[in-house]
This record gives C-alpha cells, structure tokens and sequence, in this order.
C-alpha cells in the first residue's frame, strides 16, 4: 500500500557513523513503551532490512569520467539507497555535470545519521543539496527503510523506483517534469527545485519484496515486463542489477528499438518530418544515456 505524504519525522537515537567501509553498518533503534491487557500483546514484528546490488553503465561517450549519474547505498538501520542525474546541459557552459551530483551523493552518504535529518528522506536531500557548492544541477530519488518495514521515498526528476511482490510491480514512483525530457531538479541556481517540490510515499515492505531503483537511463530504455522478467528469474541483485543494466544500454544503442521514451515522445507530439511518416516511418530507437540501477531485497535483519 503506498500512502502519499507531505512530510514524516521519526525520532530516533543517534548511533556513531563509521566510514570505514563505503555501506555503513546496521545501528540505533529507539524502544517505545506501551501499556496493554495481556490478551493484547502480539509478537514482535521481525526487523528488516536490504540487500543492495548495484550496476552502472557510462553513456558511451562519457566513459573516462564514469558517466554524470552518481548513487550510495548505506546499510545504515534499515536501509539507505540513492540515485542523482547530473544535467548533461551544463556542459554547454563548460561545467562538468558529473561534479553537482557526485558532491550531492557523498554530501546525502556523510549525513544520512545526522540528528537533523530525523531519518527522513526529504530533510536528507534538503541538507545534502545545501551542503553542495558545485555548479550544476541534478535529479535525486532517495529511499529510507525503517526496520519495522515502512519505507520513505522522496523523489525530484525522472529517476525512479518500482517495488516488487511476488512477481508483480505493486508500487511505482511518478516522474515529475516541467514538460517532455525536462525534468524537475535541485541546481546551484536559485531559481531550480528545492526538496519542498519532491514528491514523498510511505510503503510498506515485506521480507522477500524487491526495490528497483534507478536513473532515467533505466526506465527510458526498459519496459516493466521486462523488468519484472528479469528480477524474477535471477534473485541475485548482483546479477539481475547487472542484467538490467546491460538491457538498458543495449536497448539506449538500438535505432529501431520501440523504446519507452520513443513511445512517450511520439505520444507527446515529437515525431519524424512529414516526409517520413508519408513513408511509413515513425520515431523509434533508446535514448543513449548514462544507466544506473540499484536492486534492493527486503531481507529479515
């Protein structure tokens, strides 16, 4: 079930946050007291937590720099997970894109236990924005998962999240775009997004439920079936993130390829000249992209 919300807070206790190791280990859980008649007492719901697997793949051209997508995962409580897209339009004014979103990802990384931020997704991408001083600009979706099996996503862009049961997608994230392939975004500039424009849910997980979570180099090239194909049949995330990234730039690489960004393009007007469609042809084809994919299962901690 996914509740749309404005804002949640959840107080918790502040463990130490070791950076020893890029995914930062499982801490801190704050006891609540309550008083109830014996009849009334139910078991403890078994705390849970994620298991990440991760696979990115450059825009083919942008390989030495590692591509402008950025991303970090945190075993911090029950879970952390995050993807931003740098604005490849900066580079027309001589920025590097890869800088704003790279600086981003390690400010949410160095914050993610910071009493401020409450473990709340919003108020983590609010300080980690604040805290970065690279031009440029960037997409961010963000996930937190509570050990008791909520998890909090906080959205701005086209970078997405889709949650699996038992073979079938039951939650998916929505893009937000000013208009077609121009995404909402947090800037250096003051006139862009803030966190108070991203789009927040609560979900509720259960052991065994699978998060897809990825850049729009992701969801532009791959269809839902075949997302759902593939983390089906493979239940490693190491491989069916790594599956699901290769499809992704296969089909960003394809000309002919019925593609979800051809599909949405040609719905919202853009198409190939009159003199082609006479033809016969159509706008087809992948967008050529940076992909970044982060596949998440819910486990028992």
């Amino acid at each position: 079930m996914a509740i749309p919300m404005t804002r949640m807070m959840v107080p918790h206790a502040r463990p130490s946050l070791h950076l020893s190791h890029p995914i930062l280990p499982n801490s801190g859980r704050v006891d609540f007291l309550c008083r109830c008649a014996p009849s009334e007492l139910q078991p403890l719901r078994p705390e849970l937590s994620l298991f990440f697997g991760i696979h990115a793949i450059p825009h083919p051209d942008k390989v030495e720099k590692g591509g402008e997508d950025a991303f970090f995962v945190s075993s911090y409580r029950g879970g952390v997970m995050a993807v931003a897209d740098g604005v490849s339009g900066w580079a027309e004014q001589d920025v590097d894109p890869s800088l704003f979103s790279k600086e981003l990802m390690a400010n949410a990384f160095r914050l993610v236990d910071d009493e401020e931020v409450r473990y709340d997704p919003g108020f983590l991408i609010d300080k980690a924005h604040t805290a970065t001083t690279s031009r440029g600009s960037a997409t961010i979706i963000l996930a937190m998962l509570e050990e008791v099996g909520i998890l909090k996503i906080s959205n701005v862009g086209d970078c997405g999240l889709k949650l699996l049961r038992e073979g079938q997608i039951i939650f998916a994230t929505t893009p937000q775009e000013h208009y077609f392939d121009c995404p909402y975004q947090l800037s250096s500039e003051g006139s862009a997004q803030t966190y108070l424009d991203a789009s927040f849910s609560i979900v509720e997980v259960e052991k065994g439920d699978v998060i897809v979570m990825g850049s729009d180099g992701l969801f532009d090239n791959v269809f839902d079936h075949e997302i759902v194909s593939i983390v089906t049949k493979h239940t490693d995330v190491t491989e069916s993130s790594r599956l699901l990234a290769e499809v992704a730039s296969n089909h960003s690489r394809d000309p002919e390829f019925e593609s979800p960004y051809a599909l949405e393009a040609r719905a919202k007007g853009f198409d190939v000249p009159l003199w082609k469609k006479v033809l016969g042809k159509k706008l087809t084809g992948g967008k050529l992209d940076d992909v970044t994919v982060i596949i998440a299962k819910v486990v028992s901690s």
